[in-house]
């Protein structure tokens, strides 16, 4: 009874270890909702033309790749105080990409 017991116990411990290492996979829909409420506002001021989109779409874009892509999402994110997690922030650039830049991850 008492190894019975044990042998639960640290499969119990051993099932809870795995799920800790699970990554979720980011959530297109929230990243698209995310850009739309603290992105595209600023954006459509900064590029001046009043769509938001263009900034991602721009011929002169400074993001080349899925890990420049990463490191502005992180830049706007502490340079503007959004307040996005860091699951928030996996979010948006899911979508940026899937969106607009189609790097491969």
């Amino acid at each position: 009874m008492v190894i019975s017991l044990f042998r639960s116990f640290i499969l119990l411990i051993f099932c809870g270890l795995i799920s800790t290492l699970v990554v979720a996979s980011p959530d297109v829909a929230n990243g698209k909702l995310i850009d739309q409420q603290k992105c595209y506002a600023c954006h459509a001021k900064k590029v001046g033309f009043g769509n938001g989109d263009m900034i991602y779409t721009r011929s002169d874009g400074k993001v080349k790749n899925i890990a420049q892509l990463k490191a502005m999402v992180g830049l706007c994110n502490t340079e503007l105080r959004l307040d996005l997690f860091p699951e928030d922030e996996a979010d948006v650039v899911a979508f940026l990409n899937k969106q607009f830049y189609k790097f491969k991850p």
